[in-house]
C-alpha cells in the first residue's frame, strides 16, 4: 500500500498563537487533535493552557474544535481569521489543518 505524502501548513509559532488566541477566547471551547505518525484522536478537553501545548506540535495532522452554537462558532471563527489558518468550518467543529496531502489544497479561513 503506498502512502500519501503530506506537506506541513503549521508550525510551532502557529499553533502557539491559536492555543493564545482561545485560551483568551470568552467561551469554554472543548478541543482533540490527531497524531499525524501514530493516527491516534484525543479525547475532547477544554484546558488550552496547559494540555494544548503538552503534545507535540509537529505530529499534528488537525485539531478540532468543538462549537455548540452559532454564537460561539462564530466567535471562533473571528479569533481564527485574526491569525490566518488552514481549516474548514461545519455547525458543530472548526478543524485547523497541521497537514495536507500533497497535490490537495485547503482553503484558509
Amino acid at each position: 500500500m503506498k502512502s500519501k505524502q503530506k506537506q506541513q501548513l503549521m508550525n510551532n509559532t502557529k499553533w502557539e498563537e491559536i492555543r493564545i488566541a482561545i485560551y483568551s477566547c470568552p467561551y469554554n471551547v472543548q478541543w482533540r487533535t490527531k497524531d499525524l505518525e501514530s493516527g491516534y484522536i484525543s479525547n475532547w478537553d477544554g484546558e488550552w493552557y496547559y494540555h494544548f501545548k503538552d503534545r507535540e506540535y509537529i505530529t499534528i495532522e488537525w485539531l478540532e474544535i468543538k462549537v455548540e452554537t452559532g454564537e460561539i462558532r462564530d466567535e471562533v471563527i473571528t479569533i481564527l481569521r485574526n491569525i490566518h489558518f488552514p481549516g474548514v468550518a461545519s455547525d458543530k467543529v472548526i478543524r485547523v489543518y497541521g497537514y495536507e496531502e500533497v497535490g490537495s489544497f485547503i482553503d484558509y479561513l
